[in-house]
């Protein structure tokens, strides 16, 4: 890698420290290559990225952003795992590293807090950010259907009594 190669690599990687809303730092321990394919799709399923990145060079990238806390965790065989939710990366991380020990969570930050692998095993335990939206959507409109079930309730018993009177009538 050439010194050019470097910096578009440093400038890269800014960039995503600037623009996640997680980082979540890992450690290979001899993933292979369709291991590490498959953990790619399923975070691109997440709505995340998992990238390998030279450990100097992310240190170098981490400078000035909310995630400089992680650079102690930036030693030996590491990736990177990202998204712009702060919920999808840890998730995506932490279910593969149930099924494979040739991954382990080591630490990671959403922001300015640092978490430790504890808090982003944590993390991806919680609903994602579209979960909520629904969950929120859903209580929201309970209310509205209650009301709506209150004011025609009326009418449907008025319906039923004159269903009820036009069959009698008929028989």
């Amino acid at each position: 890698m050439d010194r050019s190669q470097k910096t578009d690599a440093v400038a890269q990687l800014n960039n995503v420290f600037n623009e996640a809303g997680v980082v979540v730092v890992t450690r290979n321990l001899g993933l292979t290559v369709a291991e590490s394919t498959d953990l790619r799709a399923k975070m691109r399923e997440a709505g995340a990225t998992y990238q390998v990145a030279k450990n100097r060079l992310a240190k170098i990238a981490l400078k000035d952003t909310d995630y400089a806390g992680i650079e102690e965790y930036l030693t030996g065989p590491t990736a990177l795992a990202y998204s712009e939710d702060p919920v999808a990366a840890a998730k995506a991380v932490v279910e593969f590293a149930k099924t494979n020990d040739r991954i382990e969570v080591v630490g990671g930050s959403m922001g300015s807090q640092v978490l430790d692998e504890a808090g982003v095993r944590a993390l991806a335990s919680m609903p994602s950010l579209d979960e909520l939206r629904g969950k929120l959507v859903g209580l929201v409109n309970a209310p509205a259907t209650k009301i709506a079930q209150v004011v025609n309730a009326p009418a449907n018993k008025l319906a039923r009594v004159f269903g009820a009177y036009a069959a009698k009538d008929a028989a």
